[in-house]
């Protein structure tokens, strides 16, 4: 019987300028380089996405469609870039070497493409190949004209196929219109994000979070699944229901900010009985913490609450705080507290459970491997290596 194909999403991720970056460096720095900062890449996309293959100074990832959604893989994307960001920053800061292949670590950049379509997952020469019309097109992606038509350096290609599959509303987004015309292949209509306007805009927003000194109530538990992991079943509608149904919430209705995308702004309507709790989100990190405003229904409290997820050896550790706004919503929450750490201890077990299983499911199938980096003795032995999540 023929393989049938997969409907997957692709990206790849590709650290550009890095040709014109080997004109005349240090061959044995630049190697460290590259090396550490791929590997920084393809940490921030696992486990949400896996590594298929790295492809010199690229990374190219895949995801089972029915796995992720547009807030999902945009917010994946950014922490990514971000991530690269702070680690060009500080291998350049954390050396005082002053060869070619150092000084010019601010030229490297990163750029994405991004692409829904069918392929098939074939094992050759022991090691699993996508084959099929869609992964050429992700890679015919990657020449293009974004940074001469578009002025832009620093950005996230998606494709049509890609935008319909996600239900993202790229032009509230702050997205632009654009298109890639290849031979054999024909027009391809794309959607790009500026990256270094989503950067500065993060850099620049204020942030609300419920602090220990602040909080009414405090839980925390340790997981055995990575940050990314944590953070789908914390956020997700879909997931939460699974974990928080025994604490009676039968529903999570969400209405999403600017674009579809979850984020700031949002609002979710959490189905709890006959009442509703309002949840607005206030700040929204990924895949660090995440800060809610609910107001239970008819005289009930008005609380802030934050989930905070901390990377530790195994896995991570989520801190969750809660506090009133008002001394009469603390009265009322001070009241209800027996209750309510009952029923969300119950919750979050269940949450243990289920987020580790899934990540042990995800990664029970071999993901492509890093870069190999040079040993402690190194060119960046000096600085804080990256914690690899696989």
């Amino acid at each position: 019987m023929l393989q049938q194909p997969d409907k997957l999403h692709f990206v790849i991720a590709d650290i550009s300028g890095y040709t014109e970056y080997l004109a005349g460096v240090e061959l044995d720095h630049a190697q460290d380089i590259l090396a550490d900062l791929v590997s920084t890449v393809v940490t921030a996309l696992r486990p949400t996405f896996r590594l298929a293959k790295l492809e010199g100074d690229a990374a190219f990832c895949f995801a089972p469609a029915d796995k992720l959604d547009g807030s999902l893989l945009l917010d994946t994307i950014e922490r990514c870039y971000f991530g690269f960001r702070r680690r060009r920053r500080d291998v350049r800061q954390a050396t005082s070497c002053e060869c070619r292949a150092c000084v010019r670590i601010p030229n490297l950049n990163l750029k994405f493409v991004a692409h829904s379509g069918l392929a098939i997952r074939q094992t050759v020469a022991g090691s699993e190949e996508l084959l099929g019309a869609d992964v050429i097109i992700v890679h015919r992606l990657l020449k293009n004209d974004i940074v001469e038509q578009l002025g832009i350096s620093a950005y996230v290609a998606l494709t049509m196929p890609l935008v319909e599959a996600m239900h993202i509303d790229p032009p509230s987004l702050g997205m632009v219109a654009h298109s890639e015309t290849y031979e054999h292949v024909g027009e391809i209509k794309l959607w790009v994000q500026d990256l270094e306007r989503r950067w500065q805009e993060e850099d620049a927003r204020q942030r609300v979070l419920v602090e220990p000194a602040t909080a009414l109530y405090v839980a925390e538990r340790d997981f055995a699944a990575p940050p990314q992991v944590v953070w789908e079943y914390v956020t997700t509608p879909g997931r939460r229901v699974a974990w928080q149904a025994p604490g009676g919430i039968s529903d999570v209705q969400e209405h999403p900010s600017a674009g579809g995308r979850r984020g700031a702004g949002t609002v979710n309507h959490c189905i709890h009985g006959p009442g509703v709790w309002i949840e607005e989100i206030l700040d929204w990190r990924p895949y660090d913490y995440v800060t809610h405003r609910t107001k239970l229904p008819g005289d009930g409290p008005t609380f802030l609450s934050t989930y905070e997820l901390e990377p530790t050896a195994t896995g991570t550790r989520l801190h969750f705080r809660a506090m009133a706004p008002t001394a009469h919503d603390k009265a009322l929450m001070e009241a209800a507290l027996p209750d309510i750490d009952r029923g969300f201890s119950v919750e979050l077990d269940l949450l243990v459970q289920m987020a580790g299983a899934d990540s042990r499911e995800r990664t029970a199938e071999p993901s492509a491997p890093l870069p190999v980096r040079r040993a402690p003795d190194g060119f960046l032995a000096g600085i804080a290596p990256i914690e690899i999540v696989s």
